[in-house]
């Protein structure tokens, strides 16, 4: 079998083929498929395609699904961010009782740089160094100024919805020199938190720690974080007239164009990866054996959208740190492994 056709996993109308990987060695006679770290080099690739304040899109080429997996899961669990940990409520005569209160506070994103703060273990006091302080005090009051017979709870009332916008940073320590040019918040204003009528009051100091997502979801750094295959489109005879429009049809926006070569107008693929590989292709018989559907085992779409607390560019960079230190930590495992197995002997 050819490497480039035991790169690609096959999308047939019934089912899926070549779906599980087979490179390690004595896999295929006469052919050596052991790691090499040159022609890793060579083969492997990041190419950012797109990038937003919240959103990045970029593909991972040349490894394995169970790298591109760990990235993904370091993604979500393992990048430290800071989150409200502790809600110490001083008065709270809301609706929402104090433990819901607490969790809700608890999902608001921060914004601040947890590279610029150190861990907060069990035992230690809360200083300048580990700990964001937060107070929120809020009371609902009616609206003298709101026209009578007003219905509208924000007209009526002052207060009537407590947002995230409403959380003020308390600096400590040297906190207000070191995070001047960049001030601590909430990552979005609009956040709505609970609802308040005349005479309920909230008052509380909330504290962030550093953490990481496998401890609570709250920590996690992305919204979402997910990966596909790049599909692949090899159309294996001209599709031209009528059956060209027909075939277009078949795939999203994009995806196919018709061309007009020497007066005769044929489908052609200009952008395979925005396919969903719906396989709508294989319902018409005129297309059968004229088109083949196949996605790249090794080149992987990253679409990764951050929460907002670190940019995206520097989430993956992150990321990529953590993913590094993990693979050290093996290394030095298995050498100790292989040291002792060699004592014992």
């Amino acid at each position: 079998m050819a490497l480039e056709d035991r790169n690609r996993v096959v999308i047939l109308e019934d089912r899926v083929e070549n779906v599980s990987g087979a490179e390690f060695p004595m896999s295929f006679d006469g052919q050596e498929t052991a790691f090499n770290m040159e022609s890793f080099k060579d083969s492997f690739d990041i190419r950012i395609v797109r990038v937003t304040p919240t959103d990045i899109e970029f593909d991972l080429i040349g490894v394995d699904a169970s790298i591109a997996n760990a990235l993904r899961r370091v993604l979500i669990a393992e990048v430290p961010t800071m989150a409200i940990e502790k809600v110490y409520m001083i008065n709270n005569t809301g609706i929402v009782q104090d433990e819901v209160l607490a969790h809700r506070l608890g999902l608001i994103p921060i914004k601040a740089d947890p590279t610029e703060f150190l861990w907060k273990h069990d035992g230690s006091v809360p200083t300048d160094q580990n700990t964001i302080v937060f107070r929120l005090d809020v009371t609902c009051e009616a609206n003298r100024a709101a026209a009578p017979g007003e219905t509208d709870p924000k007209k009526k009332y002052i207060n009537s919805s407590v947002y995230s916008n409403q959380l003020v940073w308390d600096p400590k320590g040297d906190q207000s020199v070191r995070f001047e040019s960049n001030p601590i918040k909430p990552v979005n204003d609009e956040i709505l938190i609970t609802k308040l009528r005349p005479g309920q009051t909230i008052s509380c100091e909330l504290h962030c720690e550093k953490g990481v997502g496998k401890d609570h979801a709250k920590f996690s750094p992305v919204a979402t974080a997910s990966y596909r295959l790049l599909p692949e489109i090899q159309i294996l005879e001209d599709i031209t007239g009528d059956d060209a429009e027909l075939f277009r049809s078949c795939f999203p926006d994009g995806v196919v164009e018709i061309v007009e070569e020497r007066g005769v107008r044929k489908a052609k693929v200009v952008n395979p990866r925005k396919d969903t590989v719906s396989r709508e292709v294989f319902r018409h018989k005129q297309f059968e054996d004229k088109v083949r559907l196949t996605r790249v085992r090794n080149h992987f779409i990253f679409n990764v959208e951050s929460t907002g607390a670190i940019p995206p560019e520097t989430l993956i960079s992150q990321a990529l740190d953590v993913l590094m230190e993990k693979c050290e930590i093996s290394k030095a495992a298995l050498a100790a492994a292989v040291k002792s197995g060699e004592e014992d002997e």
